[in-house]
């Protein structure tokens, strides 16, 4: 499960960005783009153009593939610096930059702590 779940506890399986990474019809690939687009304007108040939308393997892959948006996430810095594989695995565990998180994606912290009920087991 890990290995598809992002530090803050998004699933890249279900992640339209890396949906639309996966997708080989350009056409579709840019509807799918727009639309990415929309969401992250509407949900996390990013503006970005369909152009901005990039190629992303997850945000802790070693590819080089890495969606734009990403770079200036500070959930992925913090556990970067901190050499973490996932959030769950945090002393700060829950922090304030997390709870913000799971406001708008409740899934990405059932999916935390079970990494972390794992891990304190």
């Amino acid at each position: 499960m890990e290995n598809s779940i992002a530090y803050c506890g998004l699933s890249c399986e279900s992640c339209p960005i890396y949906l639309a990474t996966l997708e080989q019809d350009e056409i579709l690939k840019q509807k799918m783009r727009e639309l990415i687009a929309e969401e992250c304007s509407t949900l996390y108040n990013i503006n970005l153009s369909h152009r901005e939308i990039s190629d992303c393997d997850g945000c802790r892959s070693e590819s080089g593939r890495l969606f734009s948006g990403c770079y200036q996430c500070e959930i992925r810095k913090c556990a970067a610096s901190k050499d973490l594989e996932s959030c769950g695995y945090c002393s700060g565990y829950a922090c304030e930059i997390l709870e913000k998180h799971f406001s708008l994606e409740p899934g990405a912290r059932k999916r935390l702590d079970i990494i972390r009920k794992t891990f304190l087991s």
